[in-house]
């Protein structure tokens, strides 16, 4: 059966009955204790099939994907659904891989110690080949204080019975289903049932294509449905555990009740719907930090562009996309910043408004703020390109409470001149006002680093973010697997947040606090994350052909198409 999307063929994914999913479910049960028993060796060679299968689907993936979100999957912008779906994938695979071959206890390639005593983990580049590709980064994972710098705990010491975990999908990008699949079969060792969401449910033939070996052994289940399916697996007496990627409204309404009342009501007396151990990462109102300094003209230009796409990115329909840039009101270069960025926006063609309730959530925010600024023209697929000036940095705002999840970006000034009084005021600002903790982005020219080294770097320290991208969008942390993804330890179920629990983290650390990536201020080459790159096909196949396997001979041609961005 097929339906047209955007006048293509386009395959139509019949829902999942709750009997299939019961039959689904036993089978995944029986095999859940087996799971637990299989050794690293045979572990590894799962990890290949998939990463071979993973290969042989992707094309195809991309194409399907592009075309229901209304992208031409000839065009530049294709190469986006190229980098965040499968080069993801592959890259997690292989660097799991690489755990499992040194036996779950891969070597960090530096630690070193913050002066109040917390470890922090070096684990890009770890190669050389990592060094080149990753020219002028560094990412690091910081070990919550206190806790020990172990590795691998499933390895260590093996469960004496496996767990049936259910994961419950968002739509908007096709590598979470398989990443969050991969981090419970090979890092929490639980068997899994994903239930797809509605919203990309064509991707569930590529999934289990792509992980098929694990279907076909009976450790992954693929199921299809609505929200009733959902909650009808979330009580099912075998499903042991539960991931959630979604909003906090979702995970409110698993956890506590359908109704904000019942909601309420069990919240005061702590007595939860759901008694299960549930994990989660929800969304946030990504702040972006722009550190008062002086640029040049084109430090000026790079960093709107760098802005600029952020927003962008996905139709802005990422958890990490920028929704509040945070500026100091005394900056001299602030308006020519605010100019440029909006002169980059403007002249980025709007995106296909795909994901559900997009047009309701952009009318609520234009209510709210009637000096909102529409950038671009919309037309009926589309939300145009819009900046909300003077918001008020005050407890409580709607623009710092409400995750858009759309192409809307929030301006705030911050009653601040110089650096160190900007940094200080930004981290109370975050912390207190801004909600959610799963990422945030600090831009810093490097002779305002050197000159403010201390007061950036107890600034990142005090940031209760997940990750922290400096000079380089939180986006690219996901997309790494050896950083870790996920809210900032601590939020309690009566108020989630951004959620509990991490995923990726292929270095298998059992108490990550938070990952940090460092850039230059002006990546070169034009960064495969920005919308404006000219060469991001083509860059996308190259790196993600790469990421499957890299090697010396293919460095060339990715470095050629990575020029020519």
């Amino acid at each position: 059966m097929t339906e047209t999307i955007n006048n293509k063929p386009f395959p139509s994914i019949r829902a999942t009955s709750f009997e299939s999913a019961d039959a689904l479910i036993s089978r995944l049960a029986k095999s859940k204790n087996a799971w637990i028993q299989i050794g690293i060796p045979e572990r590894i060679t799962y990890l290949r099939r998939c990463l071979e299968d993973v290969q042989k689907v992707a094309a195809r993936s991309v194409e399907v994907t592009c075309r229901a979100k209304g992208i031409d999957p000839s065009e530049p912008l294709a190469g986006e659904e190229w980098m965040s779906g499968p080069m993801v994938v592959m890259r997690n695979l292989r660097l799991l891989i690489q755990t499992l071959e040194a036996g779950s206890q891969p070597k960090p390639k530096r630690w070193r110690t913050r002066p109040d005593g917390q470890l922090v983990a070096q684990v890009l580049p770890d190669s050389l080949i990592d060094k080149i590709i990753w020219r002028g980064f560094t990412g690091e994972v910081w070990i919550e204080p206190g806790k020990p710098t172990t590795q691998g705990a499933i390895y260590r010491e093996k469960h004496s019975a496996g767990g049936l975990a259910l994961i419950l999908e968002a739509g908007n990008n096709w590598s979470l289903s398989l990443t969050d699949t991969l981090y419970k079969l090979f890092v929490e060792d639980q068997v899994v049932i994903l239930k797809m969401s509605q919203i990309n449910d064509y991707d569930t033939p590529f999934v289990e294509q792509a992980f098929q070996s694990l279907v076909e052994h009976g450790f992954l289940g693929v199921v299809c449905g609505d929200a009733q399916l959902g909650n009808y697996l979330c009580h099912h007496p075998e499903v042991d555990t539960i991931h959630v990627t979604g909003s906090d409204r979702t995970h409110d309404a698993i956890v506590w009740g359908k109704t904000l009342e019942e909601q309420l009501q069990r919240k005061e007396v702590n007595q939860p719907l759901l008694k299960k151990p549930i994990t989660s990462q929800l969304g946030c109102v990504t702040p972006v930090f722009v550190v008062p300094g002086l640029w040049s003209k084109s430090d000026l230009l790079f960093q709107a562009r760098h802005v600029a796409s952020m927003v962008t990115h996905n139709g802005s329909f990422n958890c990490d996309a920028a929704k509040v840039l945070v500026t100091a009101k005394g900056w001299k270069q602030r308006d020519t910043f605010l100019t440029l960025l909006h002169q980059e926006l403007a002249a980025i063609p709007n995106r296909q408004a795909y994901y559900p309730g997009a047009k309701e959530r952009y009318q609520a925010f234009l209510n709210h703020y009637p000096q909102a600024q529409a950038l671009t023209c919309a037309d009926q697929e589309s939300i145009p390109w819009t900046v909300i000036p003077d918001i008020s940095p005050r407890l409580g705002e709607y623009a710092l409470n409400h995750e858009a999840f759309c192409g809307l970006l929030a301006e705030v000034a911050l009653d601040a001149h110089e650096p160190g009084e900007f940094l200080a005021k930004a981290v109370n600002f975050a912390n207190q006002k801004v909600k959610g903790t799963l990422s945030c982005v600090l831009l810093v020219h490097p002779a305002t680093e050197k000159a403010y080294s201390t007061e950036i770097e107890q600034a990142i320290a005090d940031l209760r973010y997940g990750a922290i991208g400096v000079n380089v969008w939180s986006g690219i942390i996901y997309a790494l697997g050896s950083t870790t993804w996920g809210a900032f330890p601590g939020n309690p179920l009566t108020n989630i947040g951004s959620g509990r629990g991490v995923v990726h983290n292929t270095y298998l650390f059992d108490h990550p606090q938070k990952s940090v990536v460092r850039s230059p201020f002006r990546i070169f080459p034009t960064p495969g994350w920005f919308t404006t790159n000219k060469n991001l096909l083509e860059l996308g196949k190259r790196i993600t052909a790469f990421e499957a396997n890299p090697q010396w001979y293919k460095l060339p041609g990715l470095i050629l198409a990575a020029l020519q961005g």
